[in-house]
């Protein structure tokens, strides 16, 4: 996230996405210059003639330059629309590929390997992307203790969440990560004395109420084989893993204030940490499956998952290069949306169903 081309196609990076490049600072001072140069210079002519003279530069100036900011312009909501499509549809894959790969019961107790292989996966992204062939950041060491804590967290906000999915339905699974952006404001309320934001306190009553009804009904007892429901263990897992990615995100901008860095260079040190730090657990917790007996269509889904996770890494940076975080804000509930109606299209329920009040209260809440 530190330092993205601003050629086309690459948005820049966060953290220098409110200064412009020295280039356009270069470009825009020469410019002023030949100004004062011509302005010197016509000091000693007739007014009208020189305002006229003035009137005549600006207006070719403004016919040769328009056409070229227009293009670029052009160009940047182009790539905008095409990271975000990409973003949008990453993230629906994603969640339904996991869904698809937990309901293996052969698969479902293996989620620290799981979570293991999207850390390297997210690390080779990162270290290609460091490159200089690419040179989208630079990489800055940290020390393994300064990231350790963080990297805990890192893999709680990875492994409870898809515990969350594998025992619950798509559509609780996301109504319950609403509640997501209230618990991040109220935690950073009380570890960091931040000022509680307005919206966070008003979301976070429906948001609450939404999440709450959808709990119940979603997890009552059904005797329709075709109806997905959520177990008790969905909705523990699910609570648990919005209190460990809350805590995560919060200590993510505490760490980037302490250790000075950027949040790619930050993610990029923490990463293998927490593939490492899995290493010595997996043994003693996850069940394995007969590695020769899981099924071909298995394997390529986890394989999309891993791309996934990547796409899903590289275009929210891109997304909030080119267009800021309310952007991206945005973009996060229209992807909350839609994975809430896929899921709910594909759980089996009814539309008189009595959750998706909840669905719409929740919903309701966190975007308005």
């Amino acid at each position: 996230m530190a330092s993205l081309n601003t050629r086309s196609g690459r948005p820049p990076s966060i953290t220098s996405s409110s200064t412009e490049g020295h280039n356009d600072k270069d470009r825009f001072s020469s410019f002023d210059g030949t100004d004062n140069d011509r302005h010197s210079q016509h000091t000693a002519v007739d007014e009208g003639t020189g305002r006229e003279r003035d009137e005549e530069e600006i207006l070719l100036e403004k016919q040769t330059e328009d056409p070229a900011a227009k293009s670029t312009s052009e160009g940047s909501f182009g790539w905008a629309v095409f990271w975000i499509a990409v973003n949008t549809l990453a993230t629906i894959g994603i969640v339904f590929t996991n869904k698809a790969i937990f309901s293996d019961p052969s698969l479902k107790l293996a989620q620290l390997t799981f979570a293991a292989f999207h850390f390297f996966m997210t690390w080779l992204l990162l270290f290609t992307l460091s490159r200089p062939r690419f040179a989208y950041f630079i990489p800055r060491r940290t020390t393994i203790r300064e990231v350790i804590p963080l990297s805990v967290a890192m893999s709680l906000n990875v492994i409870l969440p898809n515990l969350s999915l594998a025992f619950s339905s798509v559509t609780f699974y996301q109504v319950a990560r609403i509640l997501l952006t209230p618990t991040v404001a109220t935690m950073d309320f009380v570890l960091y004395k931040a000022i509680l934001p307005r919206n966070a306190i008003l979301a976070l009553a429906p948001a609450c109420l939404g999440v709450g009804m959808v709990s119940y009904y979603d997890s009552l007892p059904t005797h329709d084989a075709n109806v997905k429901t959520t177990s008790s263990l969905g909705v523990i897992f699910a609570f648990s893993g919005i209190f460990a990615s809350s805590l995560y995100t919060v200590w993510i901008k505490s760490y980037q204030r302490k250790l000075q860095i950027s949040s790619m260079q930050l993610l990029f040190n923490q990463a293998p940490v927490s593939a490492f730090l899995l290493l010595y657990v997996i043994p003693f917790v996850d069940t394995f499956p007969a590695w020769t007996e899981v099924p071909v269509n298995r394997w390529v889904m986890i394989m999309m998952s891993g791309v996934f996770a990547a796409l899903i890494n590289l275009s929210q940076f891109f997304i909030i290069g080119q267009t800021g975080p309310v952007s991206s804000t945005v973009v996060g509930h229209l992807k909350t949306c839609l994975i809430v109606a896929l899921g709910w299209v594909t759980s089996g329920r009814s539309v008189g169903d009595k959750s998706i009040i909840g669905v719409f209260v929740a919903i309701g809440g966190i975007i308005s």
